[in-house]
């Protein structure tokens, strides 16, 4: 199982995160932001209100969102370096 050990807020609803092996990649959560937990997380002034987790080794929100690392992982996995700057 991955850890996310680190989380930047870039831009918009872009968040550069580390992973317990170095790894980094920004992702965008815009497309994921749909459905009762997620949605609140369309205000950006919610979204900002990131933090990690160390128990759950992930980034989580004060609404109870969250999302898996491994998933977050296997995502970024899909994403071309190009796309990250």
């Amino acid at each position: 199982m991955h850890e996310v050990k680190n989380a930047l807020y870039i831009k918009e609803y872009i968040i550069e995160i580390e992973f317990e092996n170095g790894k980094k990649k920004r992702i965008d959560f815009k497309k994921f932001l749909y459905g009762e937990v997620f949605e609140p997380l369309n205000s950006l002034k919610k979204f900002k209100n990131f933090r990690i987790d160390k128990q759950l080794g992930t980034i989580v929100w004060d609404t109870g969102a969250d999302f898996c690392p491994d998933f977050l992982y296997s995502y970024m996995e899909k994403i071309k370096e190009s796309q990250v700057s």
